[in-house]
């Protein structure tokens, strides 16, 4: 059935009288906070009302009730006094104003180590935290912690984006002998350390993980303990399932750790290739999944693979893989991965001497993109690693 040009003009004219002006002020905030992150930042520029609403707490309550928005990836590359993110929802690049507090002396050259919600958590030289939003450039410098035994992972959990309420934290020592502490922003303060003993059902016990060497198929020696980019290097994540925490985390040879902080005991999962092999492999969590993700090299082929470690019969599970053609691409490019999930993607970064990019990988359509390279005024830039976070103006530190 037609449309008469009579309907037509009646019913543009009844959308202009319905204007986004003609709203109260509780119904425009939450029509405008469903607008992308990127587009917030322009409300102040429209009109003084917008202005004067965009910097309200009462809009900044109205977004915080959106249950989720599509990650940016905090880049990291050789310049540390510097903002990148890549927008997956607009796929495109952006230059963030760095945080002030960063540009400090003390904490300036500080790596970003971790991210939940809309925060993201940097270590500076010293060792002292400093939990920002990037979006708002808002920072909070977290009270001095001395761990007594060496790092091994840092972990966040954001629980709520509003009010501010968020833990880090810190795993250390040597296996077997594994301990953690705990930063609650409620409280501003560390908790007591609590040593975590080894689940009575952990029968993977290899003794394994100094570092060993052997000869390659080209002749070359390869050592199995991991060369991890700096921002990687106490690199975990933090799961939330039937009530328990859990943080996993990468060993120098590449086993994956799961500290379990609430019934404070951990375990070792199975090897997901021998120990002589050649790969890199990093860990990532997805819709509440602990995945790994591997690139490994047979038959003068790479390969880059997606598994899952069955908690019942901990046995691994590969649950995607990369088209071949596209993979082979990497082969003897002694690649470094470096990866970070978000939801159902997972953000990778490959790079070596020889080579440097990207891939965003969606579980839902089952695609593989290799994103364009970034160029900030002229520059290409090559990143080592990502973190994952939602832009979230109301993100409070």
């Amino acid at each position: 059935m037609e449309i008469g040009n009579g309907c037509i003009s009646k019913k543009r004219k009844l959308v202009e009288e319905g204007s986004l002006d003609e709203l109260n002020e509780d119904l425009l905030e939450r029509v405008l906070s469903w607008l992308p992150t990127s587009t917030l930042f322009r409300l102040g520029s429209v009109c003084k009302r917008w202005k004067s609403m965009a910097d309200s707490q009462s809009f900044k309550l109205a977004c915080s009730r959106i249950p989720s928005r599509d990650p940016w990836f905090y880049m990291v590359d050789a310049d540390l006094n510097r903002s990148i993110v890549f927008d997956s929802a607009k796929s495109s690049w952006k230059r963030l104003n760095h945080p002030s507090l960063l540009l400090r002396d003390h904490n300036r050259d500080s790596i970003p180590v971790a991210a939940s919600g809309g925060l993201v958590c940097f270590r500076n030289m010293s060792g002292g935290y400093v939990v920002c939003n990037p979006v708002t450039g808002s920072c909070r410098e977290l009270p001095p912690v001395y761990p007594g035994q060496s790092l091994l992972a840092i972990a966040m959990n954001a629980y709520s984006n509003y009010h501010g309420s968020y833990k880090l934290v810190l795993v250390s020592g040597d296996l077997p002998k594994l301990s953690f502490k705990v930063y609650n922003s409620i409280t501003n303060c560390w908790e007591e350390e609590i040593m975590l003993r080894r689940n009575a059902d952990d029968c993977t016990r290899d003794n394994d993980d100094d570092a060993v060497y052997f000869l390659s198929t080209a002749g070359n020696v390869v050592v199995t303990n991991m060369q991890r980019s700096p921002s990687k290097q106490y690199s975990s994540v933090f799961t939330l399932k039937d009530g328990e925490e859990i943080v996993y985390f990468l060993t120098s040879s590449g086993r994956v750790i799961a500290c379990n902080l609430t019934q404070k005991c951990f375990s070792e999962y199975p090897r997901l290739l021998p120990v002589f092999s050649e790969y890199s492999i990093d860990v990532v969590e997805c819709k509440g999944e602990m995945l790994v993700v591997v690139l490994s090299e047979f038959f003068e082929s790479a390969s880059l693979r997606v598994w899952q470690c069955d908690p019942k019969t901990k046995t691994w599970n590969q649950i995607a893989a990369m088209p071949p053609a596209m993979s082979h691409e990497f082969y003897d490019k002694k690649l470094d991965i470096n990866c970070v999930g978000a939801g159902d993607q997972i953000f990778i970064c490959l790079s070596s001497a020889e080579l440097c990019s990207y891939v965003l990988y969606n579980f839902v359509t089952n695609r593989w993109v290799e994103l364009p390279e970034c160029s900030v005024n002229g520059e290409s830039l090559e990143f080592m690693s990502a973190l994952s976070f939602e832009p979230r103006i109301e993100a409070s530190v």
